[in-house]
């Protein structure tokens, strides 16, 4: 059984995800940074592979993006890094990207790759759900890979309805219209949407992101789903740690404590 299925089978709610932008700060950081952010407590880390154009980011994703490529990242890297990674992490990891150098590195090249180094799904904003169902579905099954898609308060339930039947490991709720980043607080309408979401009863978890960045907005978030997805507000973290292992551990606690 997949590590995203065998982790929503034996925890049912508060479910961390972490998100980082490989290569940031620094081009060999990757690895590393995955170790604090598991021994920081969270469940599930999602490596972030940089892109030049990542349009459902905000500027502090966009900027790490930036920094990241400068400093040589690439898939071929971030593979390579990732080699191994396996003896030191036992949570889920999933990978999101975007399509472009994904079909660059060869779509089945790239899934091959992920399984072997270890890992369990991807998340591609910009893959249509049919150009999965009609070319990517079966290639990401045989390679033991979960495809996540997105869904936000603009989704109309059907189209939520044909997300739930055709997912397998989780839901991201996108928890407002517009691109990621840390705000203040979860307003009534935000608040509405995940209740409406909740009450359609969905066979798959529901992760919520955008937005979510401390201890309040991720029980708020909580509350509503299974967890949460923390990106813009740990990359913060991240930029201006002077000790990474130390500063990821204290503020994946402060959020989940």
């Amino acid at each position: 059984m997949n590590r995203i299925h065998n982790l929503f089978t034996t925890k049912k709610d508060r479910v961390l995800s972490i998100y980082f932008t490989a290569g940031f700060p620094a081009l060999e950081d990757t690895v590393p940074v995955m170790e604090a952010i598991q021994a920081g407590g969270a469940d599930i880390i999602e490596i972030g592979v940089p892109y030049s154009d990542p349009i459902a980011d905000g500027p502090t994703i966009q900027e790490s993006n930036m920094v990241a490529l400068e400093n040589g990242m690439s898939l071929k890297k971030l593979f390579e890094q990732l080699r191994g990674f396996r003896a030191k992490i036992h949570v889920p990891v999933v990978m999101m990207g975007y399509l472009n150098p994904i079909l660059q590195y060869g779509m089945e090249a790239f899934c091959k790759k992920c399984q072997e180094v270890g890992i369990d799904g991807l998340i591609l904003p910009d893959l249509p759900m049919q150009q999965y169902l009609d070319d990517y579905k079966e290639l990401f099954e045989q390679y033991g890979l979960v495809n996540t898609f997105l869904i936000s308060p603009q989704t109309t339930e059907k189209r939520i309805r044909q997300i739930d039947e055709h997912s397998s490991g989780f839901i991201y709720m996108v928890s407002s219209h517009g691109v990621t980043g840390a705000k203040s607080g979860i307003t009534a309408e935000q608040i509405s949407y995940f209740e409406r979401v909740q009450a359609m009863n969905l066979k798959n978890p529901r992760l919520i992101g955008f937005g979510i960045s401390d201890a309040e907005t991720f029980s708020k978030a909580s509350e509503n789903s299974n967890g949460a997805i923390i990106g813009s507000a740990f990359i913060k973290t991240v930029k201006n740690s002077k000790n990474l292992n130390e500063d990821i551990q204290s503020y994946i606690q402060s959020v989940i404590n």
